[in-house]
């Protein structure tokens, strides 16, 4: 179980995705998703990275 869903509510979501943008469209989806994620993630990293250079300025 992932989350609290099981394979059949993890089926269904598919399902309905798949009825939404069709299989011709999944693939570009998923690789937009993907590319949030990544852009996300690495926003993250930036801030923790300003945050750490800022408390050692403060430091000194």
């Amino acid at each position: 179980m992932i989350g609290g869903f099981g394979l059949p509510e993890i089926l269904l979501i598919l399902a309905v995705v798949l009825i939404v943008f069709g299989a011709g469209k999944l693939p570009q989806v998923a690789g937009q998703l993907g590319t949030g994620i990544r852009n996300f993630k690495d926003s993250l990293r930036e801030e923790e990275d300003e945050d750490s250079n800022k408390k050692l300025e403060d430091k000194t």
